[in-house]
């Protein structure tokens, strides 16, 4: 299959990709099978693991030998919602203009998942001495669920793969390392009254802002804390943000219930353990004995939404090695943004993320990726080849 072809069956098969809207909320199970049934012509050994509703499933595929050492080719299947009034066109129709492809998903991260899916024939038709492993899984956009479940499972197996690149979309510069991503929601539970009696019930929006002050005074705390291991990145400091706040009913009655969607970005273990530790101690000593000291019942639970690992700077580090040389990259680089990569690395595997599009793209109307970063994308898996067929 030439160049030509190779990249015209890609863009056939992110059109089709795009066109199942496979947002974190609902089912990926029709690009699960589509995508399935296209390895299983090649001859792949299929894995389908679903998770506990049956909705959402992981696609883990093999070629080449039943051995350790494998390389793995790892994209999320599920996108972020698409408000279809801010686009110019159907989010879930796949649109090409002026070179590039436009659609929901097309860079984060089906742009990936159609190139490794369009070389997999190619693949097949080798004499492979190393695994290659393709993995595709299931709200990463909400907390990674899908990876961690993955990564499980690969736990539990004897035949480990060694080597994983994750396509997300860096414009094919090779990541090595980032922050990680820790989110939840922290709800608060008070009771209501009279707005003219405030100090008879215990406001919730009220005690999730003295909240919400301890951790901006947390987050300066870690401002101060950032050394020379953190300085490559952007801002190289652990970061807390609330994102949303939702409680109350009118003006004039205190809210009994309130809750928080924050997120913490850490970029070493142990900030995260102390602004998790310091956050629990506030709640425990101080917000929770004045809100039972009018209320017994109050209450301040935190919901882990997801705590996704980063992934750490190695030395050694063989994924980086290779796809440095397959990208021509003098230098690897670091971002803040979070991936599944983390959790890869937790299996002892060397892991790099390098994908086509540029992540300014990711979660905006009008998502696209060029076709000059497909073309790219097509270089690197061709020239991965040579890797697969030499003993590991």
């Amino acid at each position: 299959m030439g160049p030509l072809h190779l990249l015209d069956r890609t863009e056939t098969i992110l059109e089709k990709l795009v066109g199942f809207p496979t947002v974190s909320a609902d089912s990926n199970i029709d690009l699960i099978n589509y995508s399935a049934e296209l390895l299983a012509d090649c001859g792949a050994r299929l894995k389908v693991s679903r998770d506990r509703t049956g909705t959402k499933a992981n696609l883990f595929a093999t070629l080449g030998p039943e051995t350790s050492g494998g390389v793995v080719l790892s994209g999320h299947s599920d996108v972020v919602p698409a408000d279809a009034s801010e686009w110019t066109s159907d989010p879930f129709r796949m649109r090409q203009s002026d070179g590039r492809l436009y659609g929901r998903g097309t860079c984060d991260m089906k742009g990936f998942i159609a190139a490794m899916l369009a070389k997999a024939p190619e693949y097949a038709a080798l004499d492979l001495r190393r695994p290659l492993h393709f993995a595709l899984t299931y709200d990463e956009e909400v907390g990674c669920f899908g990876a961690r479940h993955l990564v499980e499972e690969l736990g539990e197996t004897d035949l480990r793969p060694s080597v994983a690149i994750i396509g997300e979309p860096t414009e094919m510069r090779v990541i090595e390392g980032h922050k990680g991503c820790y989110e939840y929601t922290t709800s608060f539970h008070g009771t209501d009254g009279h707005g003219s009696e405030p100090d008879k019930g215990v406001n919730a929006i009220h005690v999730a802002a003295r909240f919400i002050n301890k951790m901006l005074e947390l987050a300066e705390e870690m401002q101060q804390k950032a050394g020379a291991d953190s300085a490559c990145f952007s801002p190289p400091w652990t970061t807390l943000q609330t994102g949303r706040i939702d409680g109350g009913l009118a003006r004039n009655v205190i809210a009994r219930h309130c809750s928080v969607d924050w997120e913490m970005r850490p970029v070493r273990d142990e900030d995260a353990r102390a602004v998790k530790a310091a956050l629990e101690s506030y709640c425990q000593d101080v917000l929770l004995p004045n809100m039972r000291a009018v209320y017994p019942d109050a209450d301040i639970v935190t919901e882990v939404i997801g705590e996704v690992a980063g992934l750490a700077v190695m030395n050694q580090n063989e994924a980086r090695d290779i796809v440095s040389a397959l990208t021509g990259a003098n230098l690897c680089d670091v971002v803040a943004f979070g991936t599944e990569a983390g959790l890869f690395q937790s299996l002892g595997m060397s892991v790099v993320v390098c994908g086509p599009g540029s992540i300014a793209q990711a979660h905006q109307p009008d998502e696209f990726v060029s076709v000059e970063q497909l073309e790219k994308c097509l270089g690197m898996l061709t020239g991965l080849e040579r890797t697969l067929v030499q003993p590991a």
